[in-house]
Protein backbone atom coordinates (compact mmCIF):
# COMPACT_ATOMS: atom_id res chain seq x y z
CA UNK A 1 0.00 0.00 0.00
CA UNK A 2 1.33 3.04 -0.90
CA UNK A 3 2.28 6.38 1.38
CA UNK A 4 -0.75 8.52 -0.10
CA UNK A 5 -3.42 5.34 -0.31
CA UNK A 6 -6.55 6.85 2.17
CA UNK A 7 -7.15 3.61 4.75
CA UNK A 8 -11.07 3.58 4.85
CA UNK A 9 -12.75 3.89 7.75
CA UNK A 10 -13.81 1.25 10.13
CA UNK A 11 -17.51 0.05 9.79
CA UNK A 12 -19.52 0.89 12.63
CA UNK A 13 -21.11 -1.68 14.78
CA UNK A 14 -25.20 -2.20 15.16
CA UNK A 15 -24.75 -0.73 18.85
CA UNK A 16 -22.29 2.35 17.48
CA UNK A 17 -24.84 2.88 14.91
CA UNK A 18 -27.70 2.98 17.26
CA UNK A 19 -25.79 5.26 19.52
CA UNK A 20 -25.56 7.87 16.76
CA UNK A 21 -29.04 7.62 15.77
CA UNK A 22 -29.75 8.18 19.42
CA UNK A 23 -27.53 11.20 19.37
CA UNK A 24 -29.12 12.68 16.37
CA UNK A 25 -32.53 12.45 17.84
CA UNK A 26 -32.04 14.14 20.84
CA UNK A 27 -29.85 16.78 19.14
CA UNK A 28 -32.85 17.47 16.38
CA UNK A 29 -35.44 17.92 19.52
CA UNK A 30 -32.77 20.30 21.11
CA UNK A 31 -31.87 22.20 17.89
CA UNK A 32 -35.67 22.48 16.54
CA UNK A 33 -36.59 23.88 19.96
CA UNK A 34 -33.35 26.16 20.88
CA UNK A 35 -31.64 26.88 17.70
CA UNK A 36 -27.86 26.17 17.19
CA UNK A 37 -26.62 28.99 19.44
CA UNK A 38 -29.11 28.10 22.29
CA UNK A 39 -28.10 24.12 22.48
CA UNK A 40 -25.24 22.75 24.44
CA UNK A 41 -23.56 19.28 23.97
CA UNK A 42 -24.59 18.43 27.41
CA UNK A 43 -28.50 19.39 26.56
CA UNK A 44 -28.32 17.07 23.93
CA UNK A 45 -26.41 14.20 26.17
CA UNK A 46 -29.02 14.54 28.94
CA UNK A 47 -31.30 14.65 25.45
CA UNK A 48 -29.72 11.36 24.63
CA UNK A 49 -29.59 10.14 28.29
CA UNK A 50 -25.73 9.38 27.97
CA UNK A 51 -22.81 11.34 29.53
CA UNK A 52 -21.33 13.95 28.25
CA UNK A 53 -18.07 11.55 27.30
CA UNK A 54 -20.13 9.26 25.88
CA UNK A 55 -21.38 11.55 23.39
CA UNK A 56 -17.92 13.07 22.35
CA UNK A 57 -16.96 9.31 21.50
CA UNK A 58 -19.36 9.46 18.55
CA UNK A 59 -19.43 13.31 17.92
CA UNK A 60 -16.26 15.76 18.53
CA UNK A 61 -18.14 18.95 18.63
CA UNK A 62 -21.69 20.68 18.43
CA UNK A 63 -21.27 21.71 15.23
CA UNK A 64 -20.39 17.89 13.83
CA UNK A 65 -23.95 17.02 15.17
CA UNK A 66 -25.58 19.95 13.15
CA UNK A 67 -23.78 19.58 9.68
CA UNK A 68 -24.88 15.55 10.02
CA UNK A 69 -28.80 16.87 10.47
CA UNK A 70 -28.53 19.39 8.11
CA UNK A 71 -26.80 17.26 5.57
CA UNK A 72 -29.87 14.77 6.42
CA UNK A 73 -32.49 17.27 6.48
CA UNK A 74 -31.54 18.37 3.22
CA UNK A 75 -31.30 15.04 1.28
CA UNK A 76 -35.18 14.77 2.87
CA UNK A 77 -36.18 17.90 1.80
CA UNK A 78 -34.98 17.81 -1.59
CA UNK A 79 -36.17 14.35 -2.27
CA UNK A 80 -39.99 15.62 -3.70
CA UNK A 81 -38.10 18.14 -6.03
CA UNK A 82 -35.70 15.57 -7.15
CA UNK A 83 -38.69 13.22 -8.25
CA UNK A 84 -40.30 16.33 -10.52
CA UNK A 85 -40.33 14.14 -13.74
CA UNK A 86 -40.03 16.01 -17.29
CA UNK A 87 -41.25 13.49 -19.12
CA UNK A 88 -44.94 13.28 -16.90
CA UNK A 89 -47.39 15.64 -17.05
CA UNK A 90 -46.99 18.77 -15.68
CA UNK A 91 -49.59 19.77 -13.59
CA UNK A 92 -49.82 16.19 -12.26
CA UNK A 93 -46.04 16.25 -11.32
CA UNK A 94 -46.12 20.07 -9.75
CA UNK A 95 -49.37 18.37 -8.31
CA UNK A 96 -47.52 16.00 -7.00
CA UNK A 97 -44.86 18.19 -5.39
CA UNK A 98 -47.30 20.26 -3.62
CA UNK A 99 -49.02 17.12 -1.78
CA UNK A 100 -45.56 15.80 -0.92
CA UNK A 101 -44.01 18.70 0.57
CA UNK A 102 -47.41 19.27 2.60
CA UNK A 103 -46.62 15.27 4.26
CA UNK A 104 -43.36 16.76 5.00
CA UNK A 105 -44.65 20.09 7.15
CA UNK A 106 -47.05 17.09 8.39
CA UNK A 107 -44.65 14.33 9.54
CA UNK A 108 -41.55 16.17 9.92
CA UNK A 109 -42.32 19.85 12.13
CA UNK A 110 -38.88 19.68 13.70
CA UNK A 111 -36.75 19.24 10.87
CA UNK A 112 -38.94 22.21 9.25
CA UNK A 113 -38.18 24.55 12.23
CA UNK A 114 -34.21 23.02 12.42
CA UNK A 115 -33.78 24.55 9.14
CA UNK A 116 -35.77 27.54 8.99
CA UNK A 117 -33.67 28.49 12.36
CA UNK A 118 -30.63 28.03 10.36
CA UNK A 119 -32.10 30.08 7.70
CA UNK A 120 -33.15 32.82 9.69
CA UNK A 121 -29.15 33.32 11.38
CA UNK A 122 -28.17 33.65 7.94
CA UNK A 123 -27.18 29.93 7.12
CA UNK A 124 -23.73 30.47 8.48
CA UNK A 125 -23.17 26.73 9.02
CA UNK A 126 -25.06 25.52 5.40
CA UNK A 127 -24.48 28.21 2.94
CA UNK A 128 -22.14 25.96 0.85
CA UNK A 129 -25.02 23.31 0.58
CA UNK A 130 -27.59 26.37 -0.08
CA UNK A 131 -25.23 27.61 -3.23
CA UNK A 132 -23.92 23.76 -3.96
CA UNK A 133 -26.51 21.10 -4.02
CA UNK A 134 -29.83 22.95 -3.29
CA UNK A 135 -29.09 25.64 -6.49
CA UNK A 136 -28.47 22.82 -8.82
CA UNK A 137 -31.19 21.04 -7.92
CA UNK A 138 -32.95 23.91 -8.51
CA UNK A 139 -31.47 25.25 -11.48
CA UNK A 140 -32.60 21.80 -13.01
CA UNK A 141 -35.94 21.77 -11.97
CA UNK A 142 -36.94 25.32 -13.18
CA UNK A 143 -35.49 24.63 -16.55
CA UNK A 144 -37.65 21.40 -16.65
CA UNK A 145 -40.61 23.90 -15.97
CA UNK A 146 -39.30 26.22 -18.70
CA UNK A 147 -39.61 23.78 -20.75
CA UNK A 148 -42.97 22.80 -20.03
CA UNK A 149 -43.98 26.91 -20.17
CA UNK A 150 -42.26 27.14 -23.62
CA UNK A 151 -44.16 23.80 -24.52
CA UNK A 152 -47.17 25.23 -24.12
CA UNK A 153 -48.29 22.84 -21.65
CA UNK A 154 -48.33 25.62 -18.61
CA UNK A 155 -49.22 29.41 -18.40
CA UNK A 156 -45.82 31.08 -18.35
CA UNK A 157 -44.30 32.56 -15.22
CA UNK A 158 -40.92 32.65 -13.08
CA UNK A 159 -39.95 29.03 -12.29
CA UNK A 160 -37.53 30.05 -9.59
CA UNK A 161 -40.41 31.95 -7.68
CA UNK A 162 -42.94 29.19 -7.95
CA UNK A 163 -40.53 27.14 -6.67
CA UNK A 164 -40.24 28.98 -3.74
CA UNK A 165 -43.82 30.02 -3.64
CA UNK A 166 -44.44 26.35 -2.98
CA UNK A 167 -42.03 26.37 -0.28
CA UNK A 168 -43.45 28.84 1.18
CA UNK A 169 -46.61 28.01 1.13
CA UNK A 170 -46.40 23.77 2.20
CA UNK A 171 -43.70 24.74 4.96
CA UNK A 172 -45.51 27.51 6.39
CA UNK A 173 -47.86 24.55 8.14
CA UNK A 174 -44.96 23.15 9.66
CA UNK A 175 -42.89 26.10 10.81
CA UNK A 176 -46.58 27.70 11.68
CA UNK A 177 -48.40 25.02 12.85
CA UNK A 178 -49.19 26.56 16.59
CA UNK A 179 -50.49 30.02 14.75
CA UNK A 180 -52.66 27.51 12.49
CA UNK A 181 -54.27 25.78 14.55
CA UNK A 182 -55.24 28.64 16.91
CA UNK A 183 -56.30 30.33 14.20
CA UNK A 184 -58.73 27.61 12.67
CA UNK A 185 -59.99 26.15 16.12
CA UNK A 186 -60.70 23.08 17.48
CA UNK A 187 -63.26 22.44 14.58
CA UNK A 188 -60.92 22.88 11.69
CA UNK A 189 -57.09 22.89 13.10
CA UNK A 190 -57.51 18.87 13.90
CA UNK A 191 -55.82 16.83 11.48
CA UNK A 192 -57.58 17.08 8.34
CA UNK A 193 -55.88 20.55 8.46
CA UNK A 194 -53.64 19.54 6.11
CA UNK A 195 -55.94 18.00 3.37
CA UNK A 196 -57.62 21.33 3.63
CA UNK A 197 -54.25 22.95 3.17
CA UNK A 198 -53.56 20.29 -0.14
CA UNK A 199 -56.61 21.50 -1.70
CA UNK A 200 -56.52 25.25 -1.10
CA UNK A 201 -52.60 24.81 -3.12
CA UNK A 202 -53.53 22.50 -5.58
CA UNK A 203 -56.52 24.69 -6.57
CA UNK A 204 -54.41 28.22 -6.20
CA UNK A 205 -51.16 26.39 -7.82
CA UNK A 206 -52.80 24.57 -10.51
CA UNK A 207 -55.55 26.96 -11.84
CA UNK A 208 -52.83 29.67 -12.39
CA UNK A 209 -50.56 27.34 -13.85
CA UNK A 210 -53.70 25.92 -16.46
CA UNK A 211 -52.49 27.14 -20.14
CA UNK A 212 -54.36 30.37 -20.97
CA UNK A 213 -56.78 29.70 -23.71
Amino acid sequence: MTADMEIPAPRRTRIQQEKRELILEAALEVFSTSGFRGSTIDQIAEAAGMSKPNLLYYFRRKEDIHETLMQRLLDTWLAPLRELDDIGDPLTELRSYIRRKLEMARDFPRESRLFANEILQGAPRIMPMLEGELKTLVDEKAAVIKGWMRAGKIASTDPWHLIFSIWATTQHYADFDVQVRAVLGPDRGGDGRFEDAARFLEQLFIDGLKPKI
